[in-house]
C-alpha cells in the first residue's frame, strides 16, 4: 500500500498537521506534498488530503483535489480552522469535503484549531457577522499545539488500522 499525505496550506497550521500524519505513518511507501505538487494520484491506495477551512468552506485547490481522486481510493480528511473544534463550521466544512470525494472512499476525518493571522481577524473585527468566530479564533493563537499534534498522529494510526481491516475482510 502507497499512501499520501498532502494538504493546501497559507500559514503553515494544515502542513504542521500534514507533517505529524506523516510521521506517524512508518517509514514505507509514503509521500508528502503540498496539493499543487501533486500530479499523480492513481499509485496510491490511502490519501490524507488536508486544508484549512475559509468562510465556512474548503479552499478551492483542495476542492479541485478532492475531486480528482480516482475511484476506490482510500481517503482520509483533515483541517485546521480558528473555530472551536466541535463547532459548527468545521463540521460543515467537513461535510462539504466529504460531498466532493464523490469517487474516494473516505474512511475517516479529524479537525483541529490553528492560529488564525491576525491581519485576518482585524479585517473582520468590525463585521457584526463574524464577531463571535473572531472572538472564537482570537483563542487559537497556541494552535496547532502538541496535543493537537499527538492527535493528528493518533488519527493516522487509525486510519491505517482501518485500511488494514478493509484490506484484510474485502468487500465482494
Amino acid at each position: 500500500m502507497k499512501t499520501l499525505v498532502t494538504y493546501y496550506s497559507k500559514t503553515g497550521n494544515t502542513k504542521a498537521i500534514a507533517e505529524a500524519i506523516y510521521e506517524a505513518l512508518g517509514k514505507e511507501n509514503k509521500d508528502i506534498k503540498p496539493i499543487k505538487e501533486v500530479k499523480n494520484t492513481e499509485d496510491y491506495s490511502l490519501i490524507f488530503c488536508g486544508f484549512p477551512i475559509y468562510a465556512h468552506s474548503v479552499p478551492v485547490p483542495a476542492q479541485n483535489f478532492i475531486k480528482s481522486i480516482p475511484s476506490g481510493v482510500n481517503l482520509a480528511l483533515f483541517s485546521t480552522h480558528g473555530a472551536l473544534r466541535e463547532g459548527r463550521m468545521p463540521k460543515e466544512a467537513i461535510e462539504h469535503a466529504i460531498g466532493l470525494a464523490k469517487n474516494a472512499k473516505v474512511i475517516g476525518t479529524f479537525n483541529c484549531r490553528g492560529e488564525v493571522p491576525q491581519d485576518e481577524l482585524d479585517s473582520l473585527a468590525d463585521k457584526p457577522e463574524h464577531s463571535a468566530w473572531v472572538m472564537e479564533a482570537q483563542s487559537a493563537p497556541s494552535h496547532p499545539d502538541e496535543d493537537d499534534i499527538k492527535d493528528a498522529k493518533t488519527f493516522a494510526l487509525d486510519i491505517l488500522k482501518k485500511v488494514e481491516k478493509f484490506d484484510a475482510f474485502p468487500v465482494r
